[in-house]
């Protein structure tokens, strides 16, 4: 079989379409490469996914936390710290079987036992908690001045919050909600390694890589052509927050922009 038949007919299979027998045997580079970067299709679609809606979630989290309104601010509070403090494996294992549970009491929630909806949800839970803490911790660093000079101005309510606050949390937020963004492309990987189950073999990369490394016994093939795509991926989460860390700093002289920096979590 021929390196370009290999791609058409297992470069979409993650996602259910071309040939449903996985390769037995002789196993080829090319076999290996387009496999994996069939199951990166998952690990994007989470990763997406989650960062677009756990970003809006992130941010209602911080106001709340900085909300003046007792229950409002131990909500967020209680929900930062439900999420940073627990392992996001341990989460995802505790969703799977906690929708697998009430799925039968609550029929609607049968999808959530499939890992495109169960397990996005926690991700997106999860970087919501994070991003919030990110997000609150720039809120609390906005100069006094700059809202000073907007009510002077002015501005109030969600004019104020829309036209300065909301730009000055994000410019003095974006660097570590940038490494944020990484690490949740990077979890992404834990999610057919948890409870949620992979239909008919349709995995993600990682998914992949370890069958090759399984029928192979030789990790050195499929592990490293992991890692080439997710570096891959981070460059381009880097490049796409660079432009708009730069679109955020805009109005700032050059040499006094942040720089985005990959700080990766060791621990977490």
């Amino acid at each position: 079989m021929s390196c370009w038949q290999t791609i058409t007919d297992y470069s979409l299979r993650s996602i259910g379409y071309g040939e449903r027998l996985l390769p037995r045997g002789d196993f080829t580079l090319c076999q290996q490469f387009t496999l994996i970067g069939s199951g990166m299709i998952w690990n994007i679609y989470f990763g997406v996914l989650a960062l677009l809606a756990g970003f809006f979630l992130a941010t209602a989290v911080a106001l709340g936390k900085s909300s003046s309104i007792w229950p409002i601010r131990k909500a967020s509070e209680w929900f930062i710290f439900l999420f940073r403090g627990s392992p996001l494996f341990i989460q995802f294992f505790f969703a799977y079987f906690l929708f697998v549970a009430l799925k039968g009491v609550i029929p609607a929630l049968a999808p959530f036992t499939a890992p495109w909806l169960g397990a996005l949800t926690v991700l997106f839970l999860n970087t919501a908690a994070y991003s919030g803490e990110i997000f609150y911790g720039a809120l609390q660093s906005i100069p006094k001045g700059d809202t000073e000079a907007a009510d002077a101005y002015g501005f109030s309510g969600w004019n104020k919050f829309r036209k300065i606050t909301w730009p000055t949390m994000l410019r003095l937020a974006w660097p570590a909600y940038t490494n944020e963004a990484i690490f949740l492309f990077h979890a992404t990987t834990l999610v057919y390694f948890s409870g949620f189950p992979a239909l008919k073999q349709r995995g993600d990369a990682l998914y992949y890589a370890n069958y090759f490394a399984d029928k192979t016994f030789n990790p050195f093939v499929p592990y490293p052509i992991l890692a080439g795509y997710f570096i891959l991926l981070t460059l381009v989460v880097i490049g796409v927050f660079g432009i708009i860390n730069g679109r955020l700093n805009r109005h700032l002289p050059q040499n006094t922009r942040a720089k985005i920096k990959v700080r990766p979590n060791l621990i977490r």
